[in-house]
Formats: structure tokens, sequence, C-alpha cells
């Protein structure tokens, strides 16, 4: 455990992707999908990250977010290195001890009463090392009525208040299309513990860091969370229509649909004029984003009628160039193939002489310290016995551990 840089930024260490977290030792103790995306986070960034999991033949639980190899798997779990450790018997819970004693960061996202059962939760394992910082995510928190609950990401959708204003006016729920409260748990997780490791370096202690599918759901929510808890309003579901800024929608043109944001007075002006409808701007029903608001219907029927005239590329650039906000809708793999996504770089190739693999990249660059995918997933305790050595195990010692099933 060192707080000083080991390598030069951008150096590959231990078969991980270098960088700016690369001095930072991390214990995975993860899986479905929030704590993966949590440690995703670290790793891409350079962290040295272990991956523990249950020894091939024992109880590896329900496998939920994909079978391991399929594209879910392989997204979440690249630039790792892998070790079975059998965290069920007396053995496997001394080893981990031995690894959180030289480690940074553990991360879990066990039920809350599990780890503790197993004797690894935070106070076991902060007892064996003071530094440590100790990463938790949950469905509904470490405490309270609902934190022995199950947690899944529906489940948080619907009670973070997602589902309430998602879909069509008179709809009923529906589920945003992608595990949102997942995924955000999960970055938000990482953030907390880059904030620990910075105030770690201050006051040389580690700390407890929790998140939950719940609370990342409901700050998530953002403004329209404000709007009941400032202003007392109860948002409902827009559809396509934005709930505040309007003209801002999904309008069909001649041969499919684009997004248009016309909000505020400025873009407002150019838009009637780019569409051909000054007259707009003189009608009293849309003076002003009040007005727009109260005729939304009136004035989307007037914009269904302007829009279908034109195909979607013929808008999406005549409006663009008029200075009003517009945009294809595509599917993934059209997004994937529009030239400024290319340009960024969000897929990135993996291609180690054994294999080539497409991964989603992280969405944020660096200018000195880049992100890197170093490596594919590993095999399920592919990095076992190395692991094991470099905490002083010998070649008889591990192999006995392995004839038992300890790793």
């Amino acid at each position: 455990m060192l707080d000083a840089p080991q390598s030069s930024p951008g150096q590959d260490t231990s078969g991980t992707a270098g960088g700016a977290l690369s001095r930072f030792t991390v214990l995975d103790l993860t899986r479905v999908r929030s704590g993966p995306t949590c440690v995703r986070q670290l790793a891409d960034w350079g962290a040295k990250v272990i991956k523990i999991e249950m020894p091939e033949g024992l109880d590896q639980g329900d496998p939920m977010g994909g079978p391991r190899g399929g594209p879910d798997f392989q997204n979440l779990h690249r630039n790792k290195r892998g070790l079975t450790l059998n965290l069920k018997s007396p053995e496997g819970v001394a080893i981990l001890k031995k690894l959180a004693r030289e480690a940074d960061v553990v991360v879990e996202n066990f039920r809350p009463d599990v780890k503790d059962r197993l004797g690894i939760g935070y106070e076991a394992l902060s007892a064996e090392n003071p530094r440590l910082i100790y990463a938790s995510i949950s469905g509904f928190g470490q405490d309270g009525p609902y934190a022995k609950r199950p947690g899944f990401d529906q489940i948080a959708q619907g009670m973070g208040g997602l589902m309430s204003i998602t879909g069509l006016p008179g709809q009923g729920p529906v589920r945003v299309g992608i595990p949102i409260a997942d995924l955000t748990a999960g970055i938000f997780a990482a953030q907390g513990i880059l904030v620990a490791l910075l105030e770690r370096e201050v006051s040389g202690k580690g700390q407890w860091v929790q998140t939950s599918l719940l609370q990342a759901q409901a700050f998530m929510l953002d403004f329209q969370a404000a709007r009941w808890l400032q202003a007392g309003e109860v948002p409902k579901q827009a559809g396509n229509n934005h709930p505040t800024s309007i003209p801002t929608g999904v309008f069909k043109t001649k041969d499919g649909h684009i997004n248009i944001a016309a909000t505020g007075n400025a873009i407002w002006k150019r838009f009637c004029i780019a569409v051909g409808a000054p007259e707009w701007l003189e009608d009293e029903r849309f003076k002003d984003s009040g007005s727009r608001s109260t005729n939304r219907d009136a004035l989307n029927a007037l914009i269904d009628t302007k829009i279908a005239e034109r195909t979607s590329e013929e808008w999406v650039s005549m409006l663009n160039e008029a200075g009003v906000p517009a945009g294809p809708i595509y599917s993934i793999d059209k997004m994937f193939e529009d030239p400024q996504v290319q340009h960024l770089g969000i897929a990135a190739t993996l291609d180690d002489g054994s294999k080539a693999q497409t991964y989603v990249a992280q969405p944020m660059t660096l200018s000195r310290t880049p992100s890197r995918i170093a490596t594919h997933p590993p095999a399920i305790g592919e990095h076992s016995a190395d692991v094991l050595r470099e905490i002083g195990y010998s070649e008889d010692e591990i192999a006995d551990l392995k004839s038992r099933q300890v790793i």
C-alpha cells in the first residue's frame, strides 16, 4: 500500500491499464452491475484490480448481468486480474485479510448483513488496515427499515420516482431502457472512493464509503426532485416533450423522427425563421415561454405539420446551421456509425493477439493520463497463483489451497 506513484503515467504495470491510479490496489468483491461499474471506473484509469470470485465447483450464485464471456460481462470486467477465494471458509477469509493489509480499496455490493456474517465487513478489514477505503453499494442503504431487502435496478427506478415521470402521459409507469440506478450507484461509489483517497492524503486514515441504488436514483431526479422540494410541484409523465423547456421534443419528418430543442426566446425566434413560420412570432399564444407552455399541444401540432415536409437529414442540417439544437434519433448501431461518435472514440477495440474485442470506452479524457483498455476480463481464477505468490504463499501451499477449494 503506497501513496507514491510506482510507475510513470501511461506505463503498463502488472497487466493493468497504467496511468493516473496505478499506485492503488483494489480488491473487487462485487457482482452483477452496480459494483462492477464502480470498479471499472478505477480499473480503466490504471488501478491494480484483483477480481475475487468463488472457486469453480462451488456455488457461484445467480449469474445476473449476463453469462461469463457474454457482451455484458466482458464490458464490465476488463482491466482486472482474477483470483478465486472461498470466503465461506476461515482460510479464505484469512487470505482476504492478508490482501487487505496491503490494499488501498475494497469494493463490495453484498446485502448489508452478508459481509459481517462472513467476517469481512468494514470493521473487520479496517482493523487489519486503518488506511483502507471500504466501499459498499446496496439496494437501500446499510441500515434503516429496508436495509435487508434485495435491491434491483427496476425496483429502485420505481421507488426512486423515475418510472412515474417516464413515458407518455397516461401510459402508466415505464422503466428507462438502461439500468440507470445500478450504473449511477456504481459511478457515485467510484467518486466517493476517489474523494476518500484524496482525504486520506491529509488524514492518513481510511473510511467507509456507502451508497445505494435508491439514493442514486433519487439524486438523478435532479430538477424534477427540486420541483417538488422547492415548489411543491409533483412532476408527471411528459413523454418526449421536455417538461419545462418548450418546444422541445420529438417530431416526425418525411422519413423518420428528429429531436428539436427550441427553448428560450432567442432560439425560438431562430427556429420560427428557419422553418419558414415567422408568423408564429406574432401569435399571442406563443409570445413567451409561459404562453408556449400553456398552448403546447397547439404549438406542437403546427410544428408537426412543418417538420413533416422535409427529411430528417435536411432538417438536422438546416436547423443546426440556423443555431437551433436538433439531432437524429439513432438506433444503437447507427449511433456507433456517426462520425462524431467515432471521432470521440467511444468504442475502443483491444486486440491482444489472441482475440479482438470492442468495448465501450470511458466518456471523459485526461490530457496526460488517459484511460486505457489494456486487458480482456480474466478467466475465473486466472491469476490466483500469481496473486498468492505476491503475498508470500509457496507453490506447495497454493497447491494445497487449490486441492481443498479454498482458492
